[in-house]
């Protein structure tokens, strides 16, 4: 096989991945002229990888191996036989993406690995800026703009930085129970401790403020989580849905700074994340007690909507 034919398989291998693990962001992904999105797919499949590393069920040593493998490989210009790897170093020359750029998704993912809990929110921001929104900064060379200037400058950098915090945000919402039952907390300890989840002056101590949030998750997520033991934690989390879509509003001002396609990509993807958040809000209770998700047919409406100029 040519190393063209190399190439174009190593890329639909990344569109493969991205198609069966990215429940939210293919549909957006989709509406971008083929070669974006076969560097964006390249981007996730990449992505994906790092977090399965994080998330399986390695020793933490093993875990921190693969990972410093991984930023290696992801240096200067990526080339391996790997299909990934190939596809993405095809894609770091195609769009120009700054060498490099992953590393920060890499350092956030040891934070997992290490279970760094998070005092203030100050200290997720950072957690967040580097798992999301640096695949945020990633994404801004690959997508289309008006002009040259658009995506280039640091303003946009900071909206898409902004965006991506926003969607981590609404992972964490979103993902609570699963994390708690997997052993992690993101949610800041200074909030839980302000809505009652937690007490005690060693909130710092990940398995006590695990242990708190654990029952208090039983008890706002379970069959009479109406009661007033469940109120504190559905608070919160209302409180928390408030501040991601802060993050939104000021994350989507990057949207007019793109090209018809590539805002109609951003506008899906954010879109379906904001009418997560909004059921979330809605519902804290159900949130708390299985992860939510959107239908498959909404989703498509909003990537249609999208596309149409709706943004969803």
């Amino acid at each position: 096989m040519s190393s063209t034919g190399v190439t174009e398989a190593a890329y639909r291998r990344c569109e493969s991945i991205t198609r069966a693990r990215a429940a939210n962001f293919y549909y957006g992904i989709r509406l971008l002229p083929h070669d974006r999105r076969r560097g964006m797919c390249a981007v996730y499949a990449f992505a994906r990888r790092v977090d399965d590393i994080g998330d399986g069920t390695l020793e933490p040593g093993e875990k921190l191996r693969r990972l410093a493998e991984l930023e290696v490989a992801s240096g200067a210009e990526p080339h391996s036989a790997d299909p990934v790897m190939l596809a993405l170093g095809d894609t770091y020359r195609r769009f120009s993406v700054p060498g490099g750029a992953l590393g920060e998704l890499i350092e956030g993912v040891r934070m997992d690995v290490a279970g760094t809990t998070y005092e203030g929110f100050d200290e997720l921001v950072l957690y967040c800026r580097r798992v999301a929104g640096a695949i945020g900064r990633v994404c801004l060379p690959i997508f289309g703009s008006h002009d040259e200037t658009s995506t280039a400058g640091s303003e946009a950098e900071s909206l898409a930085d902004d965006l991506g915090v926003a969607m981590q945000l609404t992972n964490i919402l979103r993902d609570v129970r699963e994390d708690a039952e997997n052993g992690r907390v993101y949610l800041p300890a200074e909030d839980l401790r302000r809505f009652g989840v937690v007490a005690g002056p060693d909130e710092r101590n990940a398995p006590a403020v695990l242990a708190s949030l654990a029952g208090a998750i039983e008890a706002a997520g379970g069959r009479h989580g109406a009661g007033q033991e469940a109120e504190p934690l559905q608070a919160l989390v209302r409180f928390e849905v408030e501040r991601a879509q802060q993050w939104f509003q000021r994350g989507m001002q990057l949207a007019p700074l793109l090209d018809r396609r590539s805002a109609a990509c951003l506008q899906a993807m954010a879109g379906i994340y904001r009418r997560l958040l909004n059921r979330i809000q809605a519902q804290p209770e159900r949130a708390l007690a299985e992860r939510m998700s959107l239908p498959a047919a909404e989703k498509m409406w909003v990537a249609v909507s999208s596309m149409l100029g709706g943004g969803g």
